[in-house]
């Protein structure tokens, strides 16, 4: 039998330090750790840096309350129906977020990078585009005599990867089901992989379709059980967005509105 790595979701925030960075799971409203991230919150967390390539919901938080100061980002928004994320925009537009903009294929060919053990990684896409000059990437001439230049991109290691998950195991297998996004590079490239699980299932259950595991035991620190923890957001098949909330969310008149979102979260009834 296998250690149990399962924790409370207190316990799994508590092991990232302030100043930490911490590349954040999902994309978007969809299947974000975000149980995770109004636990950062609530334990007073600060000075995190955010790692992500399609963050919406858990960056502006992270920025509403004054936890993130650092970003390496792609798109930043609320999806088409809420349009950009406003919390992060007044951050970075304040000085209060330092960003590092980043395409989102840069930020995973830099995780690539940390994840393959080489100090950078080629990527396509950026002639043309003011990013390389404004953080500094180079670009190398083809060894093999192409005549042709590639732009580079430096290796990335977050500290650590959160991911939320459908299922895990006691031992620390993860999976989910549809698409994993961005989370199988950014758990291979991360110093430390937490997880938050949707639910617990025997090992028996993975080994039935060990092809759908995510992430194995061995890159695994911890796991936190919480249904619904990916609210607001939807997590595929389980639960889709709740649109309800997300519109309360971005009503900047709604005075008091970050005290009760946290409240009445659902890792409130589940921690």
């Amino acid at each position: 039998m296998s250690r149990s790595k399962i924790v409370s979701l207190a316990d799994l925030a508590s092991r990232i330090p302030d100043g930490a960075s911490v590349a954040l799971g999902g994309s978007f409203l969809h299947r974000g750790p975000f149980a995770l991230v109004r636990e950062l919150i609530r334990q007073g967390k600060r000075n995190l840096e955010i790692l992500k390539q399609s963050p919406g919901y858990d960056i502006d938080i992270l920025c509403r309350a004054g936890v993130a100061d650092r970003a390496r980002v792609g798109i930043v928004a609320m999806e088409g129906n809420f349009g950009m994320a406003p919390w992060y925009r007044k951050a970075v537009e304040q000085g209060r977020l330092k960003l590092e903009e980043h395409a989102c294929a840069t930020l995973t060919a830099g995780m690539r990078a940390a994840a393959f053990g080489v100090p950078f990684q080629p990527v396509g896409g950026l002639h043309g585009s003011d990013l390389p000059e404004l953080n500094g990437w180079k670009k190398l001439p083809d060894p093999y005599g192409s005549n042709e230049e590639t732009w580079v991109i430096p290796r990335i290691r977050p500290d650590f990867a959160v991911i939320h998950v459908a299922e895990a195991t006691a031992s620390g297998d993860a999976r989910t089901f549809g698409t994993p996004n961005w989370d199988h590079i950014m758990t291979r490239s991360a110093g430390r992989v937490l997880i938050v699980a949707e639910k617990l299932v025997e090992e028996e259950v993975f080994a039935q379709q060990p092809e759908l595991t995510l992430v194995p035991r061995l890159l695994t620190e911890a796991v936190a059980i919480v249904p619904n923890g990916a609210w607001p957001g939807s997590c595929w098949p389980l639960y889709e967005v709740d649109y309800p909330t997300i519109e309360a969310y971005m009503d900047e008149k709604n005075e008091g509105f970050l005290d009760k979102h946290l409240a009445e979260a659902p890792e409130t009834r589940h921690g």
